[in-house]
């Protein structure tokens, strides 16, 4: 989960929440490739972020008490092996997005497992087995790739609250067209621009939505949990457009 202080304890964005914001934003870029692989990846995009480890103790916290955010959880190779495992029911293509997104993610750890090690030399592996398969070169694989990656960047820039100040510009990555893109809010809580634009239409809105816990320690997951399920929903909406 995404967690996030406010003066009024913690906002939570749930991944699988996170992830379906950057299918939002991935849906409206112009279309590229052959329509079914089109489709495939805005599902690729949207439930990257599936098959989060079940809370069955002291996961979900931090060493305090408090709600961990993604960044402070360890690699899981459960939650890793489950989004591959539900991957392979929709075919090769997404499971090829999917693999990529791992390497991503994880070739940064390589050396520190063996079993990791293993997991991501076998994501290799795969991933040309599948390309094979397809009949699709590394480069156009790449291309679908970097739009995810796009997307999932620019998606937790919005959630993590990470827009600079005073109409300052931050990088979000390279995007399949192999150029740099620029986020900025030019004024506070107004419209959010990227430059250069790349989206069909000149201006629109994306969302997700966030639970907010005025508890700030929690005793275990169960706690934690039971308070999420009772916290108020809050839809969290950004307005993009073309400056």
């Amino acid at each position: 989960m995404i967690v996030n202080y406010t003066t009024q304890g913690w906002q939570i964005v749930y991944q699988q929440s996170h992830a379906l914001l950057a299918a939002q934003l991935a849906w409206h870029w112009p279309p590229f490739g052959p329509t079914d692989r089109w489709v495939g990846l805005l599902a690729a995009i949207a439930q990257h972020d599936d098959e989060q480890r079940p809370w069955d103790g002291h996961y979900g916290l931090t060493p305090t008490g408090a709600p961990a955010d993604f960044t402070m959880v360890d690699f899981s190779m459960e939650q890793a092996t489950g989004v591959l495992r539900a991957a392979r029911f929709q075919g090769q293509w997404r499971s090829l997005l999917t693999s990529m997104h791992l390497s991503f993610l994880y070739e940064s750890l390589r050396g520190q497992k063996k079993e990791l090690d293993a997991f991501l030399d076998e994501q290799k592996a795969n991933q040309q087995r599948w390309r094979k398969g397809l009949g699709i070169n590394k480069a156009d694989a790449q291309q679908a790739y970097d739009l995810m990656q796009w997307c999932d960047r620019l998606s937790l820039i919005l959630c993590r609250r990470e827009l600079p100040e005073m109409g300052r510009a931050l990088e979000i990555s390279q995007g399949p067209d192999g150029r740099r893109y620029d986020v900025a809010r030019p004024t506070a809580d107004g419209p959010v621009t990227i430059t250069p634009w790349p989206f069909a239409a000149s201006h629109f809105t994306v969302s997700v939505e966030a639970s907010s816990l005025a508890q700030l320690q929690f005793k275990d997951d169960a706690e934690l949990s039971a308070r999420l399920r009772e916290a108020p929903i809050e839809t969290l909406r950004w307005e993009l457009v073309k400056s």
